[in-house]
């Protein structure tokens, strides 16, 4: 345990073998404070997965290390640091997330967690931490531009204690949402387009998870691609290592949380190569919020309108899976223009922003 002072302690965050252990009470406290924050900060607290959703990727830490401190004030909890490491040999980074309860800033609570957070970093041996905050739109205050010179934010009070603590503001994205509950021939129609105009070379494959054994090779290399084939700015980023065991064992994750994923993805017909995919996700209430994760088009087959193909072909097989979903939130960086086009033609609009830090601690 580290005393800070008799009313501000911080300690190591449990995780517990389940959400109905006995230990599992500052996990559960974690996962709903993140929750708050979303909801104070953005305007959307769907952005905070469940407790349910989280755990089982703090309980595998093959492909990423999760750790975390839990700050308690006064007897109650009013903080968290999470940090997440990719396991790669050679990785640099570490990312954080700082949570502050809206009513315990300036406690001297997001200072030592933000302390506590480069610590461990160092200590770890990363020389890039970095860190995401979450803005609504039409706020407040000074205005924030990134390194990229694409969008802004407003300043928070975490943006600010991240400015003194010496953090980088380096890319905003945008965090836009489609309405599910409207009809959908517009997105047949675009799709019928991007089809037309991709040609034969070019194929829908989709699944609901667990990826097929055939198709996990061709997906991993896909997949291994996210990290360096989207807009990042001056972030450091670290390549990812993907196979099928790797697919295998993300799938698995998936299916502990409870969460339902379709992926849409598109087959270079001459090769047999999968060179783009769409991921839909859902946890177990499939009248909740859909979130779009991945979506990514390989480099050397854009120009074809496959990231339309993706991204309609995903819409539409979704209707059948979660037709009670009322709505899709996806992020995407403003300077990656041509995906908020495709995003924008579909019917995605702007809801809020997220801001990306960086600090090199080399």
């Amino acid at each position: 345990m580290t005393t800070l002072t008799d009313e501000l302690t911080i300690t190591p965050l449990t995780v517990p073998a389940s959400l109905d252990a006995a230990d599992a009470a500052d996990f559960l406290a974690y996962a709903e404070l993140n929750r708050r924050v979303c909801e104070h900060d953005a305007g959307i607290a769907e952005l905070a997965p469940p407790a349910q959703e989280l755990l089982p990727d703090w309980l595998d830490s093959t492909d990423r290390l999760q750790s975390g401190f839990i700050a308690h004030l006064q007897g109650r909890i009013v903080g968290t640091v999470t940090l997440s490491l990719p396991q790669e040999e050679g990785a640099t980074t570490a990312e954080f997330d700082l949570l502050v309860e809206p009513d315990a800033w300036g406690q001297g609570v997001e200072e030592a967690l933000l302390a506590l957070a480069e610590d461990e970093a160092r200590q770890l041996g990363r020389t890039s931490l970095q860190t995401w905050t979450l803005h609504r739109p039409g706020g407040t205050g000074r205005a924030l531009v990134p390194a990229t010179g694409w969008g802004r934010v407003h300043e928070t009070e975490l943006s600010t204690a991240l400015e003194t603590a010496g953090m980088q503001l380096e890319q905003v994205e945008r965090t836009s949402e489609f309405d599910l509950r409207g009809d959908l021939t517009p997105v047949e129609a675009r799709l019928a387009d991007a089809l037309a105009v991709a040609g034969p070379d070019y194929r829908i494959v989709s699944w609901t998870l667990p990826t097929p054994p055939e198709l996990q090779d061709g997906y991993a290399r896909v997949l291994s691609r996210l990290a360096t084939d989207v807009p990042s700015g001056d972030l450091a980023v670290d390549e990812e290592q993907w196979d099928a065991e790797r697919v295998q064992r993300r799938d698995k994750r998936f299916a502990d949380s409870g969460q339902t994923v379709s992926v849409a993805a598109v087959e270079h017909v001459p090769s047999g190569a999968l060179v783009a995919y769409n991921q839909l996700v859902i946890g177990s209430d499939l009248t909740g919020v859909t979130h779009q994760f991945g979506t990514l088009v390989l480099k050397e087959h854009r120009g074809h309108r496959i990231g339309t193909i993706v991204k309609c072909a995903n819409l539409l097989r979704w209707r059948g899976i979660a037709p009670e979903s009322p709505r899709v939130l996806t992020f995407n960086a403003e300077e990656n223009r041509p995906m908020l086009d495709i995003n924008e033609a579909i019917g995605f609009v702007p809801v809020s922003y997220a801001a990306a830090w960086q600090k090199r601690l080399d």
